[in-house]
C-alpha cells in the first residue's frame, strides 16, 4: 500500500519523521538496547532520505554524509539541532532565498531568522542537472570550477545536481521541480543502479521507457529530446566532442546550445544564467514598471493617471491608499514610451505574447483583457461564415452560444452523457459527434461543416483525450477546426500527464506525426486492411490541416488579474485563411482602452508558470489528493461528506484502463498515467465534486449557510446535492487544513442537529436525505429546433440567429406560466423558446431560441432549485414565439430552401 501520493509528500514527511526521531536520540542512554533500536530507527529513515537526496542539490549528499558522521561519533544532540533546523528550511521552502543557509556553519539561528525576514530582494536559487558518468573526484572539481566562475554580480544563484544515468536523469526531473537548465555531457549509461524499492511507484512511468535498446552513444540526445517533451520550459545544453559535421540535425534542433569539452567552463555558466534571464524577462510589465517612475504632464484622458484626481480627493482619497499609487502611477492610455498598442503591437506587448507563445506551445498567441467570454466570440465569428456548421457541445459556456448568434452559424448540438444522480452533466462520447458528422454528410452539408467546439476541461473535471477525438475526427473531415475551450486548464500545459491533453500540445504532435514517413506506411497499411464500408479512423496524410484554437481563463487558474485570458493558436493555415478575419474580430471585440494592468500580470504569470509551473501545479494535485483521502480515511467526516471518485462520473465504456478511483483507505494511491493516456475521458483530480447528500442540506444552502457565512470559504459551483472545489497554484497546506477542519465542526454540528430533533423533525429530515440521494430530477437532452429554424429539415444544423432576432418584435412571442406549459404540450401544441433559458448554476442553456420544449425540459425546469435562471421571469412564464409567427416562418424558410435547390 502506498501511504504517500508524490515524492514531495514523502520526502517532506521523511524529513519531518527524521526530526521526531532524532530528538528521542537526545534523551538515551547510549550503549543500552533501547538505545541501539532508537539509532537503527534513525539510520533507516537516514538511509531512505539519501535515496531521495541524491536528486537536489539542498541539502546534497555531501551534507548528508556529514550528518550521518555526526551519528556515528554520537553527537546526538548537535545532530538533532540539524535535523530540526534543515527540516524547517525545506518545509518552509525559504532557503532558496539564501541558499548558504544550508553550509555547515551558517546553519545557526541567525540565518534562519535572516530567512524568515527575507523580503523578496535576494537572489533567486535554481538547481542546473548536469547528466555524465564521472567520478566523485570529478564531480568535486566541476563544482569547484563553476563556484570559480560566480561572481557577486550574478543576477541568480544556482547548484548543481549530478546524475550518472539516463534513468536518474529522468527521476531527477520529476522529482525536482527546481531544476531550471539540463546540461548533458558526453552519452550517460542508460539503467540506474540506485532506485531503492520505495521509490519505484514512483517512477514506474520511467522505468516503463523501453529506450534502453538504444546506442549508448545516441542517449544523450535522446535525453535532450524528453526533456523537451516531458518538461520544455528547460533549457538544455549538451556537451560532446563529436564534430559539427557528424552530428544529425534533430540533435542540433534539440538543444540551446551544444559545447565541446575543451571550451572554458565560464562559457557554459555565462549561457546557463542568460538563459534563465531570458526567460525572466517580462517586456510589458518592465516598461510599464518604468514608465510609472517617469514624471509625466498629463494633458489627455484619465484624470485617474498618476492618482491626480484620486489622492488630492477629499471625498476618495481612502481608495487611493486602498489600492496604493503604483495602480495610478501605471494607468495611462499611452502606448509610447515603452509602452505598446494592444490592437496593433510592435514593441514590448509584441515580445510578451510571443514569449507567451513559447511558454504555452501555440504558433501565436494572443491577450484578452475582458474574460475567455470575448475569447470565445472572436473565435467563432473569425471563423465561422453565416450560414456554416459549428459542431458544439449543448452544456458549453453560454458565451459560444451568444458567439454562434454573432456570427450566423447553424449549431448542431451534442449531448454530453448524463450523471442524474450528482444533477450534472459529464462529456460528449466520440462516437456520437462521429455520428452526427456522419449524418452531416450523408445530407451533402459537409462541406459547410467548419468547428467543432468542445469543453475541456469541464467545469466538474472531466478532460477528453483530444488526441483520440481530433484524429478520428480528421479522419473524416480532414480540415476540421478545433475549438477547445480551457477556460479552466490553463495550468494544465505544465505538467506531462495534463499536457497529453491539451490542444496545443496535441496540434504539435500531431502536425509532426502526419509529416513523418513512418506515419504514411502506417496509413498506407490501415487503409489496405480496413472491411468494405468501414470507415477509416486515421487521416490521409495527404489532405489533413491541422487547425487548433484554444481559448483559456489565465485569471482561473494562474496568477492574472481577473477577466485576464488568451486565445492560443496552432494553425498552420493561419496566414492563409484566417489571420486577416481573426484580426478584424479581435478588433471588433477588444476594447481601444484595455486594461495595462491585466496585460501585466498575463506576462507576470508567464514568467511564474515558466519558472514554477511545474512545481506549483504538481503541488496543486498533490493537495487536492491528501485532501481525498482524508475525507475518505476520517471516520467523522465519511458519515455525511463523499468525495466523489472516477466512476462516479465515467462509466466503464469510456475508462480503458479500468481505473475507477485515485485513492482507496485499504489499497492506497493508484497510479493514473495509463489512464490518462489511453481512456476517453479522465477526471481532473484538481476538481474535488463532495456528496453532500447525507447531511440532508442542498448544494445551495450548504455553499452559503455553512461555507459562506460561517467560515467564508468561496466555492464556485454547487448542484442539488454536491458542491465543487478545487485547489490551484494559489492553494496553501494551511488552506486545505482549514478546509477540513471546517467539515470536521460542520459534521459536529450535524451531529448536534440531529440529537435535538422531534420525531417530527426527524421525518422531515429523513424525506431531505431520501431525496437528495434517491430522488434524481432527469437531465433532458437538447430536444431539436423548430422545422422554421432548421437548415435544412430533418438535418440537424439550427438557424440561431433567425430565432434570436425574430423575438426583436415583442409582437412575435408571447409568455406561457411553466404551470401551464405540460398541459399545453398534451393538447398538441408546438412551444418554441424564443430566448436563452439558463439556469445557474450549471450556467448553460437548457433551451435556445428556436428550440423545441419538451416535456422534460418543463420537467426538469419545474423540479429545479437554483437560485437564478437567467431568460426566465416567474411571473410571467417562458417566452415562447407565436403559432402565427412560426407558421410564417415556416413558409419564408420553405421558400428559401426552395430557392437554394
Amino acid at each position: 500500500m502506498s501511504t504517500y501520493y508524490n515524492i514531495s509528500q514523502l520526502r517532506l514527511e521523511s524529513w519531518n519523521d527524521l526530526k521526531f526521531e532524532s530528538s528521542n536520540l537526545e534523551n538515551i542512554s547510549k550503549g543500552s538496547v533501547e538505545g541501539d533500536k532508537q539509532i537503527e530507527k534513525v539510520k533507516k529513515i537516514f538511509k531512505r532520505l539519501e535515496s531521495i537526496e541524491s536528486y537536489f542539490a539542498l541539502p546534497g549528499l555531501f551534507r548528508m554524509g556529514l550528518l550521518l558522521e555526526m551519528i556515528e561519533r554520537q553527537e546526538y544532540t548537535a545532530f538533532a539541532h540539524k535535523i530540526s533546523e534543515i527540516t524547517k528550511l525545506l518545509v518552509s521552502d525559504k532557503y532558496r532565498s539564501n541558499p548558504n543557509a544550508f553550509e555547515d556553519d551558517d546553519l545557526n539561528s541567525d540565518s534562519l531568522e535572516a530567512i524568515d525576514k527575507f523580503d523578496g530582494k535576494g537572489k533567486n536559487y535554481f538547481e542546473v542537472l548536469f547528466v555524465e558518468d564521472i567520478s566523485v573526484q570529478e564531480e568535486n572539481k566541476l563544482r569547484h570550477d563553476l563556484n570559480e566562475v560566480c561572481t557577486s554580480n550574478d543576477q541568480f544563484n544556482y547548484g548543481i545536481v549530478v546524475q550518472r544515468t539516463f534513468e536518474d536523469a529522468m527521476i531527477a526531473l520529476k522529482f525536482n521541480s527546481n531544476i531550471q537548465a539540463v546540461v548533458i555531457r558526453y552519452a550517460p549509461p542508460y539503467k540506474s543502479k540506485k532506485i531503492s524499492p520505495f521509490l519505484e511507484p514512483f517512477v514506474q512511468s520511467i522505468l516503463n521507457l523501453n529506450i534502453d535498446s538504444k546506442s549508448e552513444m545516441r542517449l544523450g540526445p535522446v535525453l535532450g529530446r524528453l526533456v523537451k517533451k516531458f518538461r520544455p520550459e528547460l533549457d538544455t545544453y549538451y556537451v560532446t566532442d563529436t564534430a559539427l559535421g557528424n552530428l544529425k540535425d534533430n540533435t542540433l534542433k534539440t538543444f540551446d546550445r551544444i559545447f565541446y569539452r575543451a571550451e572554458d567552463v565560464q562559457e557554459l555558466h555565462l549561457t546557463i544564467l542568460r538563459g534563465i534571464y531570458k526567460r525572466y524577462e517580462t517586456p510589458f510589465f518592465s516598461a510599464l514598471k518604468e514608465y510609472s517612475k517617469k514624471p509625466t504632464g498629463i494633458f489627455h484622458a484619465m484624470p485617474i493617471s498618476r492618482g491626480n484626481s484620486v489622492f488630492k480627493s477629499r471625498w476618495i482619497n481612502d481608495f487611493g491608499k486602498f489600492y496604493g499609487r503604483n495602480m495610478f502611477l501605471a494607468e495611462t492610455s499611452s502606448t509610447k514610451g515603452g509602452l505598446d498598442s494592444l490592437l496593433q503591437p510592435t514593441g514590448s506587448l509584441k515580445t510578451a505574447q510571443k514569449m507567451a507563445s513559447d511558454a504555452y506551445g501555440s504558433l501565436n498567441t494572443f491577450f484578452v483583457t475582458n474574460g475567455t467570454s470575448t475569447s470565445n466570440k472572436i473565435v467563432v465569428q473569425a471563423l465561422v461564415k453565416p450560414g456554416e456548421v459549428i459542431l458544439i457541445d449543448r452544456d458549453c459556456h453560454k458565451s459560444h452560444h451568444y458567439g454562434l448568434v454573432l456570427a450566423g452559424a447553424y449549431p448542431v448540438y451534442l449531448d454530453s452523457y448524463p450523471i442524474e444522480k450528482y444533477s450534472m452533466y459529464g462529456a460528449v462520447p466520440l462516437q456520437q459527434i462521429k455520428d452526427k458528422l456522419l449524418q452531416l454528410k450523408e445530407a451533402g452539408r459537409m462541406q459547410l461543416v467548419k468547428m467543432l467546439l468542445l469543453t475541456n476541461c469541464t467545469f466538474d473535471g472531466l478532460v477528453y483525450n483530444v488526441e483520440k477525438v481530433m484524429e478520428e475526427i480528421l479522419a473524416i473531415k480532414p480540415d476540421m477546426i478545433f475549438l477547445w475551450d480551457e477556460a479552466w486548464f490553463a495550468f494544465a500545459g505544465f505538467t506531462y500527464n495534463y499536457k497529453q491533453r491539451t490542444g496545443m500540445f496535441v496540434a504539435n504532435k500531431l502536425h509532426k506525426k502526419y509529416k513523418s514517413e513512418k506515419y504514411r506506411i502506417e496509413y498506407e497499411e490501415h487503409i489496405k486492411n480496413l472491411k468494405k464500408g468501414e470507415i477509416s479512423k486515421l487521416p490521409d496524410p495527404d489532405k489533413v490541416r491541422i487547425r487548433v484554437y484554444s481559448t483559456q481563463s489565465t485569471h482561473k487558474t494562474l496568477s492574472s488579474f481577473r477577466q485576464g485570458s488568451m486565445i492560443h493558436i496552432w494553425d498552420e493555415d493561419f496566414r492563409k485563411k484566417s489571420q486577416n478575419t481573426f484580426l478584424e474580430a479581435y478588433m471588433t471585440h477588444t476594447s481601444t482602452s484595455p486594461n495595462y494592468q491585466i496585460l501585466a500580470s498575463l506576462d507576470a504569470g508567464r514568467r511564474q508558470v515558466q519558472f514554477e509551473g511545474y512545481e506549483l501545479v504538481e503541488k496543486s494535485i498533490e493537495l487536492a489528493m491528501v485532501f481525498r483521502a482524508k475525507v475518505n480515511d476520517h471516520p467523522q467526516l465519511k458519515k455525511y461528506f463523499d468525495v466523489l471518485t472516477i466512476g462516479d462520473f465515467i462509466p466503464k465504456e469510456f475508462r480503458a484502463s479500468g481505473l475507477s478511483e485515485y485513492y482507496n483507505p485499504k489499497t492506497g494511491w493508484n497510479r493514473m498515467e495509463d489512464a490518462w493516456k489511453n481512456d476517453e475521458f479522465v477526471l481532473d483530480p484538481t476538481k474535488i465534486t463532495i456528496h453532500i447528500g447525507r447531511t440532508g442540506v442542498n448544494g445551495d444552502t450548504f455553499k452559503n449557510k455553512y461555507l459562506m457565512d460561517k467560515f467564508n470559504i468561496q466555492i464556485n459551483k454547487t448542484s442539488r446535492n454536491t458542491v465543487l472545489l478545487m485547489t490551484n497554484i494559489g492553494t496553501t497546506r494551511s488552506s486545505v487544513t482549514y478546509l477540513t477542519n471546517a467539515l470536521l465542526k460542520i459534521a459536529d454540528e450535524l451531529d448536534k442537529e440531529l440529537l435535538a430533533l422531534t420525531s417530527a423533525e426527524s421525518k422531515i429530515h429523513q424525506d431531505r436525505i431520501e431525496s437528495l440521494t434517491q430522488d434524481f430530477p432527469p437531465l433532458p437532452d437538447f430536444s431539436y429546433f423548430h422545422n422554421s429554424f432548421q437548415a435544412v429539415p430533418g438535418v440537424p444544423g439550427g438557424n440561431i440567429r433567425g430565432a434570436f432576432t425574430l423575438a426583436y418584435n415583442e409582437e412575435n412571442y408571447e409568455y406561457i406560466p411553466l404551470s401551464e406549459c405540460l398541459p399545453t404540450i398534451k393538447e398538441g401544441r408546438v412551444l418554441v423558446a424564443s430566448c436563452f433559458i439558463i439556469p445557474y448554476p450549471p450556467g448553460f442553456p437548457v433551451l435556445v431560441p428556436g428550440q423545441v420544449v419538451s416535456e422534460e425540459i418543463i420537467h426538469f425546469l419545474t423540479v429545479l432549485d437554483v437560485s437564478e435562471i437567467h431568460g426566465y421571469r416567474p411571473e410571467l412564464g417562458l417566452r415562447i414565439f407565436k403559432d402565427a409567427v412560426l407558421n410564417r416562418q415556416k413558409t419564408v424558410t420553405s421558400m428559401g430552401s426552395n430557392t437554394k435547390k
